[in-house]
């Protein structure tokens, strides 16, 4: 297990309210990190009133430990920078959300 496999299952996982682009292209997670059996992971969401939070966290956990699962996953959330539109680098799909 490394860094590229967990990015790899990041891009699985899709925010149930914007299902058109995966939490890692979409830039909810800030920070990836794989030492042995520990994932650490820096995430945000699209708001602080996100009411998909804990189903993301419990989706990105589930989808880790499914493939991996001597992981110990750690998640922590921040909103510092918070989350725009503007961090999508899909000039498509970042244009979609701007024009709303």
């Amino acid at each position: 297990m490394n860094k590229e496999n967990i990015i790899d299952i990041l891009k699985t996982i899709y925010d149930p309210e914007i299902p058109i682009l995966d939490i890692w292209n979409m830039w909810l997670v800030y920070d990836v990190d794989v030492q042995w059996n520990i994932v650490k992971l820096l995430i945000t969401f699209t708001s602080p009133a996100c009411p998909m939070w804990d189903m993301i966290i419990d989706m990105i956990q589930n989808s880790i430990t499914e493939k991996y699962p001597e992981s110990n996953v750690e998640i922590e959330t921040t909103f510092e920078p918070n989350w725009s539109p503007e961090m999508i680098k899909d000039e498509d799909i970042k244009e979609m959300f701007l024009m709303q």
